[in-house]
């Protein structure tokens, strides 16, 4: 690797670093370089709702004394009189400091600290002769000496990857990036009351499983010394929630974080967060409607209205969710097939083969009917599914835990919703037989020896549970994460988690 020329930024960085380091030294030489003696009373945003719309004259006779901290994200010395731009959590709000009411000695020291710096100020609310609300510094003082540069304040942190690596980075230079994760916090905020108020106990389940279940997914695998035993991250909370409502809790919930052993995209993290619920004495039917009233709650109390845009497209989450059968998907987003050719399993692989579908693996081996149309589903309509749809009524054979339509033939009282052409939530009545669960679970058995490494485990004590009576319930996750990426229109599930994984540096 060539070394860096004396004058590019790397070098002029570490220069930079040097400087800082050096004051940080001449701080702890004089006393303590990182006080923690200092609580402010006031921030930014509420400092400008409360006094933004008072004149100037007003505010100049109420004289209201006020103390904030924050990062310095601007500094301009003029002489005898400075300003200096205070970013907190809230906001950020102008500070105004002059030798004559600081004192020379705190002046002098305001004018060497750097761009970064946590700073506590104490003074009254003004405003200037501009009209900016700001804080006339009485007394002014160092909390925290950032010793690295913050980025250029017109580019903010330019490259995407960085922004994700050091996300503490992004949150102090992007005000998009705050806004994004204030919302998901919104978001979750309003989908547990929403969960509360509906009659739901929350609960925690394991993230370590003995039996990784509830969902068609590769596991991280881990070792517990102690027990000696081989464990697995969770994939899916779905069977321990389960068995709380065998236990008689009828309405759970848990909003939980799953691990999943598969690809990296712009839809998929290994690490992602889901909400997961469950009410005895509910079907699918049920499931929709309620989830359809959550989502669109969770939409105004993260954005302020249903009325949505997505990637520069309208998205309106207030007007009834669509209600599409596999094939009636088919036909409705690639009508170039007819009714005849998605009931023809010949026809189904020959047109998979030809659109670029996988049809080596073990699962499309041995497919049927059911697996075959779905997967033409998956090649020719789901991405064109932008206005929220509900994908019912799918094949038993992809539906191990789902409960079997009772008039249709092959068919589970399954959904599974889409929005902006991705999957969102999955739900479905619940299979609540024991000796068809055995069953069910028997076949992912057999699917698994024959090279399915998503089938699922035989999970005997599950079966044990339902053997002591599990009544009539339905269930259904929600993908937190993509929900956000729909409220705060972001194209990619790393811009709505704050650390996202990527491939080591360097």
């Amino acid at each position: 690797m060539n070394e860096p020329t004396p004058s590019s930024p790397v070098t002029d960085e570490n220069h930079l670093i040097a400087e800082r380091r050096g004051k940080l030294a001449k701080l702890r030489a004089d006393g303590v370089a990182y006080p923690n003696d200092f609580q402010p009373d006031s921030k930014a945003a509420d400092l400008h709702a409360a006094y933004g719309e008072q004149d100037k004259e007003a505010l100049a006779a109420a004289g209201h004394a006020v103390k904030v901290a924050g990062r310095m994200m601007l500094k301009r010395v003029m002489g005898k009189a400075s300003f200096a731009t205070l970013q907190d959590g809230s906001g950020r709000i102008q500070i105004f400091l002059d030798k004559a009411t600081v004192g020379e000695d705190a002046y002098a020291r305001f004018k060497t600290w750097d761009i970064g710096d946590i700073i506590a100020v104490e003074g009254s609310i003004f405003k200037t002769n501009k009209g900016e609300l700001s804080v006339h510094a009485s007394a002014i003082r160092l909390l925290a000496k950032s010793l690295r540069p913050l980025p250029d304040k017109f580019h903010g942190v330019a490259d995407q990857e960085l922004r994700y690596r050091q996300r503490y980075v992004d949150l102090i230079m992007t005000e998009e990036t705050r806004n994004t994760f204030m919302a998901r916090s919104k978001t979750i905020g309003s989908i547990r009351q929403y969960m509360l108020n509906a009659g739901f106990l929350e609960v925690e389940t394991p993230m370590l499983h003995p039996i990784p279940g509830g969902a068609a997914a590769k596991p991280f695998v881990t070792h517990h010394n102690a027990l000696d035993m081989e464990m697995f991250l969770r994939i899916a909370p779905e069977l321990y929630l389960k068995r709380l409502i065998v236990g008689g809790f009828e309405r759970v919930f848990e909003v939980n974080r799953n691990f999943r052993n598969e690809g990296v995209s712009p839809r998929h993290n290994p690490e992602f967060t889901m909400m997961e619920f469950y009410a005895a004495y509910t079907d699918y039917k049920w499931l929709m409607d309620f989830t359809e009233a959550l989502i669109r709650e969770a939409a105004i109390a993260a954005c302020g209205s249903a009325q949505l845009s997505y990637q520069g497209k309208p998205l309106d989450l207030g007007k009834p969710f669509d209600r599409l059968t596999i094939v009636q998907a088919i036909l409705k987003h690639a009508p170039r097939y007819t009714e005849a050719q998605l009931l023809d399993e010949a026809f189904l692989r020959g047109e998979l083969k030809r659109v670029g579908a996988d049809m080596d693996g073990p699962a499309m081996a041995r497919a049927g009917l059911g697996a075959l149309q779905l997967a033409l589903f998956e090649e020719t309509a789901e991405s064109q599914l932008w206005d929220p749809t509900y994908i019912i009524d799918y094949p038993v054979e992809v539906s191990p835990l789902a409960r079997a339509s009772d008039t249709q033939s092959g068919i589970t009282e399954r959904y599974e919703l889409f929005i902006t052409g991705r999957e969102i939530a999955n739900g479905f009545s619940e299979l609540n037989d024991p000796e068809d669960q055995a069953a069910r679970f028997q076949a992912q058995v057999e699917a698994k020896d024959a090279g399915d490494e998503e089938a699922m485990y035989y999970d005997a004590d599950y079966i044990r549970a339902l053997e002591y009576g599990m009544p009539p319930t339905g269930g259904c996750g929600i993908g937190i994460d993509r929900l956000v990426m729909i409220f705060t229109d972001s194209p990619s599930i790393r811009d709505v988690i704050l650390f996202p994984h990527l491939r080591p540096e360097d």
